[in-house]
């Protein structure tokens, strides 16, 4: 059930980094919904666009796909440059991110850092644009960031995107501080199961649950996760800042809700998750080419 009137965000304008798929593309629309300008952002400029086409189609708000590498400062200003040419930021949400299911032993330190450079890095710079043009121009602006309950138990064989997820927490919290004079909030939400094609594919490579199951027994609408990112981005939420609050159903209270139980997994079990992940490496190097799959040597 969405919880807000209709128009609630009219004339807000809002960034969801890695917004034209899975948790991303779902912020965006629920955002759109409500009658906000969403700007998505992310590498590939085909999925951005057929995101934001489908989004339009429905809901009275705009999207508008901006093509960004986060990996990259100077994509990330020229994004930042090309949005405040309409006007500044009302909010951020840092959803863009990368994970894989790894012994840590096995991370290479390029697998390492296409995890940081975009979740830890990454963030940290799209905030940072976000937040001097803020200062400057002496507007309001809010930031929510996407994170893990990793951040407060560890992330055994996912430790690239936990350690990056941890940095981002302790920035949210340290800059609430340091900007909240300036009128900028931050705050951010880790969420526990909402299954997304991108979480099922690389976080479950042998089809085995990502998490253990959580006290209520079900996944989480992701009505309930849009509900509580766009309460913290909205008017609503002023006096709320530098809290990292779970949305999980009690998963990481009672069970950890990481891959602890990966612990016994075999060599040869290892082996298949590689496997598993190549292949959906290859398909998402198809569609970046607009080739198919099968067609990758």
């Amino acid at each position: 059930m969405i919880m807000f009137k209709d128009g609630y965000l009219a004339g807000q304008r809002i960034l969801v980094t890695g917004g034209g798929t899975g948790l991303g593309r779902e912020n965006a629309a629920a955002a759109a919904r409500l009658g906000a300008t969403v700007y998505i952002c992310g590498r590939r400029r085909s999925v951005l666009e057929e995101a934001a086409a489908a989004i339009n189609a429905e809901t009275p708000g705009t999207i508008i796909p901006l093509e960004c590498n986060l990996r990259s400062a100077d994509s990330i200003e020229a994004m930042a440059d090309r949005i405040w040419q309409d006007g500044p930021l009302n909010g951020l949400v840092n959803n863009a991110a990368g994970n894989f299911i790894s012994r840590t032993e096995d991370i290479s330190p390029r697998g390492f850092d296409a995890i940081a450079e975009t979740v830890f890095r990454g963030t940290f710079l799209v905030t940072n644009a976000c937040g001097r043009r803020w200062i400057a121009g002496g507007d309001k602006g809010s930031v929510v960031s996407i994170l893990v309950t990793w951040i407060w138990n560890g992330g055994p064989f996912t430790v690239p995107s936990a350690m990056s997820k941890a940095g981002v927490h302790i920035m949210t919290q340290s800059l609430a501080v340091e900007w909240a004079p300036k009128g900028i909030r931050l705050n951010a939400v880790c969420p526990g199961a909402f299954p997304t094609p991108g979480t099922v594919g690389r976080l479950t490579p042998l089809g085995k649950p990502a998490t253990s199951t959580n006290p209520m027994g079900r996944d989480g609408r992701m009505e309930e996760l849009t509900n509580l990112v766009l309460f913290l981005l909205s008017p609503a939420a002023e006096y709320m800042t530098g809290q990292t609050m779970a949305i999980d159903g009690g998963g990481w209270q009672a069970t950890g809700q990481n891959f602890a139980e990966f612990i016994h997994w075999t060599d040869r079990q290892w082996e298949e998750a590689r496997a598993a992940a190549r292949s959906i490496d290859a398909g998402e190097r198809a569609k970046r080419a607009d080739i198919a799959p099968d067609k990758i040597g």
